[in-house]
Parts: C-alpha cells; structure tokens; sequence
C-alpha cells in the first residue's frame, strides 16, 4: 500500500536536542500555544520556543504550578485549562480569541499515562477524554486563529499507540479496563486526529503531525508504581536505570515535537506520524516496538474517530476547505491483547 511514512533525512536523530533543532532559527513574533509546557517534555519545550524569539501560551489544569514551574522563562503566559474538562476548554478558548491574535504553532503536549481506572465529563474513560477529545475540542474552538496565519498543529502521541487501535464496541472501557491498552487507544486517537485534521484543511496552509518523542522519564510516569517499573525492566531495586542509553533526557525528549512545530523541512508535508526528528517508518512486521502502526494512519478510520469525537464533544469549527487533501494510507490490520511487548516504548 501507498503510504508517505518514510524518512526525509533531516540530519537529527535519537540524541538531538529542542536546542539542536531549532539552531539558526529566529521566532520573534512568533505564538505558540504548548498545553503542559510546564512540566516534563512540555516545560522543555516551552523554553527551547523562548530562546528563539517566540512568545508561549501555556494553558494549565494547575495555574500556580504552571507560573512556578515557568519563573524566569521570558515571554511565557499561563492561563487556565482543564481538558478533561470542556467547559474550562471553551472558557480558555473564549478568553484566547478575545485578544484577537492568531496562532503560529499549537503543541498538545499535556497527558496522563497509565492511570487507574478515572471518569471525567460524563462518564467518558480519562485517558481517551483528556489525552484525544480535550485537545480535539481545543483546536476546533482555536480554529478561527490558526487558519488565518497557517499554524501547525502538533499531538503528541507515543508508541504506546502499537498496544492499541480504536475500541470502536468499547471507547470508554465499561468494561474489562486495563490501562496501558487504554492508553494505547488514546495514543492512537492522537495520531488519527492529526491524520485527518490535515486532510480535512484542505486548501488551507495549516498542516498537522503527530509523533512519539522518545521514552523519558518525566512527571508522566506518576502513576506507575515503583515495583512495575522495576517489573518492567527500567530500574534495578536500588532506584537506577538499567539502560540508561534506551532512556531520552527531556532536552532529548522535547526535539521531536519542535522540529515538528517549526521545521523548514516539513513545509508542504501533513498528516504524518514522526519520531527521532525524522518521519516514522512503517512498523516492521516483526512487532519490535517502532515505526508507525496501520490503524493510526488508516483514513477511514481517522474519520470516523472524527465524527465521533465532535458527537461526543458538541464541538467541530473546522470546515471543508475547499477541498480535501488526497491521502493514501494502509487499511487497518489487528491490535495485540497484551501490552507486555510495547511498554518499553512508552
């Protein structure tokens, strides 16, 4: 099958830094909206963006932690934000859009991983709610300030995505809820979600990607017990990392999802999945725990999550453009039923 997920060269890799990739480019005047750019991945971003030149949005479920967390880092604003919440979304987005300025580049950064089982909204399973459809709702409510300047549009997913495709019979995990496998479809929603979201701008200049940005322990491995990450193989008894060559540093971690933000190389590209500052191969046949997963890129299936997010949410700004992109991508094949194998790429 036809698929654009094949490497461009970009010249990074594994080891690149938000710093290496965004060496000799100037963003003064720039805005960039970076949800949990205050911690982890995210507060790294966030000042890689502000060495630049760049003016940041930070949104936070935590206003008082996102300001202590960002102290000293110029041209930072901090406002509230609750995505498992869409009522504090449209507030956020209402307060957003009153200033009247555009977006340049929008970073979904913020997460949970692997929590026990928690229900937002109205019953709706946390990590699918607050991973996919606060950020689906937030770009669609941002709409109007990201088309007029061409903004890109960046999910952060991960590799968790291989552990698991859409539960079309069971989004919500009423029953038999495991969370990495919840997890896993929250991730792959991610990806869908820049999948069709580029195709449905159609004529218009804004472009999406999604992406895995390495395996890095952050404030987002908080719910993983201490025994299961030393059950997993990421630490000894004592607390140290077993391979500390497989883990990325934050800097390391937070590459990815800026060159996706701002690189000159990906101008005329959309809709991909990348990792290592690069566009994602394919996923071997083999299972080993890389590259992208069919039923992440799958067209059909992209829309169709569409539709079901903006049902769910009551929220869709984005229009037809003119036309839909033209997107050829694979036809979805079966997920596995353990996450034993994919955890390692978290």
């Amino acid at each position: 099958m036809t698929t654009a997920q094949h490497k461009i060269g970009s010249g990074f890799d594994a080891t690149s830094t938000a710093d290496d990739v965004l060496q000799g480019v100037d963003l003064s005047g720039k805005l960039a909206v970076v949800t949990g750019g205050y911690s982890g991945i995210g507060l790294e971003t966030t000042r890689a963006l502000t060495r630049v030149g760049a003016r940041v949005v930070v949104p936070a479920r935590r206003p008082a932690d996102a300001r202590e967390a960002l102290d000293g880092v110029p041209g930072v604003e901090v406002d509230e934000l609750d995505l498992g919440d869409l009522e504090s979304v449209r507030g956020f987005a209402e307060r957003f859009l009153a200033t009247g300025r555009t977006v340049d580049f929008v970073i979904n950064s913020a997460g949970i991983m692997a929590c026990p089982e928690t229900r937002v909204g109205p019953g709706w399973e946390a990590q699918f709610a607050i991973n996919h459809l606060g950020h689906f709702a937030l770009v669609n409510r941002l709409w109007p300030v990201l088309e007029p300047g061409g903004a890109r549009v960046v999910s952060v997913s991960s590799g968790g995505h291989h552990m698991s495709g859409i539960r079309w019979d069971d989004l919500h995990w009423k029953e038999g809820y495991d969370k990495w496998q919840a997890y896993g479809q929250a991730k792959s929603a991610n990806v869908l979600f820049a999948v069709h979201l580029d195709r449905f701008a159609g004529d218009s200049s804004v472009r999406t990607f999604a992406l895995h940005p390495g395996v890095i322990i952050t404030p987002l491995l908080r719910h993983v017990a201490e025994e299961e990450k030393v059950a997993l193989g990421w630490f000894d008894e004592k607390g140290n990392l077993r391979n500390p060559e497989f883990f990325k540093n934050p800097r390391q971690g937070a590459a990815t999802q800026v060159w996706a933000a701002t690189s000159p190389q990906l101008d005329g590209l959309g809709g991909l999945y990348l990792e290592d500052c690069d566009v994602a191969e394919p996923a071997p046949a083999d299972g080993e725990m890389r590259g992208v997963k069919d039923w992440a890129i799958d067209p059909e299936q992209a829309a169709r999550l569409w539709e079901v997010s903006a049902e769910l949410t009551g929220v869709e700004r984005v229009r037809r453009v003119a036309r839909v992109r033209s997107v050829r991508a694979p036809r979805t094949r079966p997920f596995p039923d353990s996450p034993t194998s994919w955890v390692m790429r978290c």
